[in-house]
């Protein structure tokens, strides 16, 4: 598991929620890898296959699938829609654009 610019308090808890998604198991025979990067309020999803060039060196191949996800609300506890509390929501309004 890659987790890239999850470096605030809410990217800590959203990596440490993908983390628990993907159990780290030690004996694992594969050769992949799964990447989650944060980005401009985006989460990129990419699955990566690892080939080693030489002795030190290893690139990522990607193998699919992908996709782009956008955290709408974090939830404290169990999911409960009338009396759940936020500990984070999403506004519209104070998004900025790139272009000005």
């Amino acid at each position: 598991l890659i987790l890239n610019r999850f470096s605030t308090r809410l990217g800590h808890t959203i990596g440490r929620m993908f983390a628990a998604l993907f159990p780290q198991v030690p004996e694992f025979q594969g050769r992949q890898a799964v990447t989650f990067h944060n980005q401009r309020d985006y989460i990129f999803f990419r699955r990566h296959r690892y080939v080693f060039k030489s002795g030190e060196r290893v690139d990522l191949q990607e193998i699919g699938p992908r996709f782009t996800l956008k955290l709408r609300w974090l939830q404290k506890g169990l999911y409960d829609p009338t009396n759940g509390e936020y500990e984070w929501i999403y506004k519209a309004d104070l998004e900025t654009s790139r272009r000005r």
